[in-house]
């Protein structure tokens, strides 16, 4: 039996204080197919070695800067795969143009860039470079959101006449940001995060993940973003109405200023004969209730589930699975993909995994949301 290698991850951003560098390299190692092995980690040389040695990689192979990575990975014997960027969103689409570039595949945090006309460019690149990119819309990896998603397509609840889905966190409550507090700081400045503040940054999870489960589009947005802390540059509360494909409405509810909340992101589906309630704080559960049949709740790891939700689960039932889990569900569908790249030369990802189309979708929302808000009436997407 042939033992296949680990692919070589080479990581731009994640450096010291970083929250989801580490995030990523946990969940890329969690599966046994990914190692982090190179990486430009901050954008202080100095501070890149010190991730570096955090991270237990070659010091030569902690960079001063993504070029230099890039440059000096394409003439090793042992090259990274692909490049995994970490980075505040303003160098989401310098460094994913680079790495495709140079020849290096893309697995990206969100959003996929800064704004909307960036991801169109980017979608460009891609394209042209015919490698592949994802896009870790972390809660797409959920074993139980992917049973919602297969309960949806199989038209089990009929047609979809309503969707709520709410991401609600407190931890912007007060102006940390002023404080130097690193997360707060590059998500509340425009030059950093781009245009959206708690939109970019958590909206549009909530707007992927409606669309994601549901399987239907957005075509219009009636948004509401307000700054509710005073002197904040950016939007940390947003209301939004939207109407799907299908004429459906939608309500999103998304804020950072909601006292009390940590990570609620909830997401409810209601057809003509039944209806879906998955929380990602109880992510192992998820509310199936029908119109003249006693509600269910269905449980992961549970025999009866799809294909889908059965395929992304590692444990026993009544072993908890979550947000490290899913994300790794997404870095291991990459991976795959990317082997099937290096054998076939064909960049193509599974439909459950987000990908460029998604990222720019996710861009769309964002600018339509803004500008809904701005004119105070609906816009189409």
């Amino acid at each position: 039996m042939v033992r296949r290698r680990k692919l070589r991850m080479g990581m731009v951003g994640g450096g010291p204080g970083a929250f989801i560098g580490p995030v990523h390299r946990m969940a890329a190692e969690l599966d046994g197919k990914i190692e982090l092995v190179a990486g430009a980690f901050s954008q202080s040389a100095e501070r890149s070695q010190l991730a570096g040695e955090a991270y237990k990689i070659q010091p030569d192979r902690a960079y001063a800067d993504y070029k230099s990575m890039l440059e000096a990975e394409r003439k090793r014997p042992d090259p990274i795969d692909f490049v995994a960027i970490v980075t505040p969103n303003h160098l989401h689409l310098p460094v994913a143009i680079a790495s495709l570039a140079a020849g290096f595949p893309v697995m990206s945090d969100k959003p996929a860039t800064a704004t909307y006309g960036e991801a169109e460019e980017l979608q460009k690149a891609v394209a042209k470079s015919g490698l592949p990119y994802g896009l870790t819309h972390t809660y797409a990896g959920y074993a139980l959101v992917r049973e919602a998603r297969a309960i949806c397509s199989s038209g089990e609840l009929g047609r979809i006449r309503k969707i709520a889905v709410e991401y609600l966190q407190g931890w912007l409550t007060n102006p940390i940001e002023a404080t130097g507090q690193k997360q707060a700081s590059w998500r509340s400045d425009p030059a950093q995060s781009g245009l959206g503040g708690c939109i970019g940054d958590i909206g549009v999870h909530a707007f992927h993940l409606a669309e994601y489960v549901t399987g239907l589009k957005v075509v219009a947005v009636n948004a509401s973003l307000l700054s509710v802390v005073k002197g904040r540059k950016l939007d940390d509360d947003c209301t939004a109405l939207l109407r799907m494909d299908n004429d459906a409405q939608a309500v999103l509810m998304t804020s950072q200023i909601a006292v009390g909340e940590g990570n609620g992101l909830r997401l409810r589906v209601y057809g003509e004969k039944g209806s879906l309630d998955w929380r990602q704080e109880d992510p192992n559960r998820l509310h199936v209730k029908w119109l003249d049949s006693p509600e269910e709740i269905r449980h992961a790891a549970g025999n009866y589930l799809s294909n889908d939700a059965r395929a992304v689960t590692r444990l026993p039932g009544g072993h908890p699975e979550g947000y490290l889990e899913a994300f790794a569900v997404l870095y291991g569908e990459f991976a795959d993909a990317l082997l099937a790249w290096q054998q076939n030369g064909k960049g193509e990802l599974p439909k459950t995994l987000p990908g460029i189309e998604a990222g720019v979708r996710g861009m769309r929302f964002i600018d339509r949301a803004i500008d809904s808000s701005k004119r105070e009436s609906w816009v189409e997407f």
